[in-house]
């Protein structure tokens, strides 16, 4: 069967001599997994168009019994230069794939997430906000649409003590903002004090590690902490 939907590719390696394998987050069929033949051929567009951070409109062959889907035809759909200009905002848009990569299972739709996706990576290309709050608020609807929407009105889980939303000058009111999934109320939030980026990125993210042990392998946890920071 082919399908046809828009998809962003969270990553992309080698495969024998000429081909790619990408793992592509589509709109309509969740993560897939796509063979890429000849995109490694000099006179191919298909190299660039698979590499992590492309928005691309794609129609492949779908086969349920197969790991591999084959790649029919890609275009791209569209273009975000800008994030790659700024070191804050291409590595947070590198985690938000890699988090995405790791946390949505194969072929499980989230097209509502998709969307939030795109916004955040199109906004960030326009850099019309910080890439911080975009950051946490698609962790915010990472989690809510994992079924682990964030209850910040009682912050303790089973085997963990998270902190609490609370301790900061405005940190529940600026987490109440993020977990409304409306993005466009984030232009309304005045500068973030230190304390208050400490206690979001931190609650966040050991939310994210206590419902998702995969996310425990990615490699720049630390150096994102300190870009949350700031």
């Amino acid at each position: 069967m082919y399908v046809h939907t828009e998809a962003i590719v969270l990553k992309s390696f080698s495969y024998k001599e000429t081909s790619l394998i990408a793992y592509c987050f589509t709109k309509d069929n969740g993560k897939i997994s796509l063979i890429v033949k000849g995109a490694k051929s000099k006179r191919s567009p298909k190299y660039a168009q698979f590499q992590p951070l492309s928005y691309i409109d794609i129609v492949y062959y779908s086969k349920p019994t197969r790991e591999l889907q084959v790649l029919s035809k890609v275009n791209f759909k569209e273009s975000w230069p800008r994030i790659t200009e700024d070191l804050k905002t291409i590595t947070l848009a590198m985690v938000i794939l890699e988090l995405t990569e790791k946390i949505i299972s194969i072929e499980d739709p989230f097209p509502q997430l998709f969307e939030t996706l795109t916004e955040v990576l199109r906004l960030m290309n326009r850099r019309a906000l910080d890439p911080s709050l975009l950051f946490w608020f698609y962790e915010c609807a990472l989690l809510s649409h994992s079924g682990f929407r964030p209850n910040i009105h009682g912050h303790d889980l089973p085997g963990i003590s998270l902190p609490n939303p609370k301790d900061g000058e405005n940190s529940f009111d600026i987490l109440s903002i993020l977990l409304k999934e409306n993005i466009c109320d984030l232009s309304n939030l005045e500068t973030i004090s230190s304390k208050d980026k400490k206690l979001i990125s931190n609650y966040l993210w050991t939310l994210l590690r206590y419902h998702f042990d995969s996310i425990s392998k990615i490699k720049s946890i630390s150096t994102i902490k300190e870009i949350l920071r700031d």
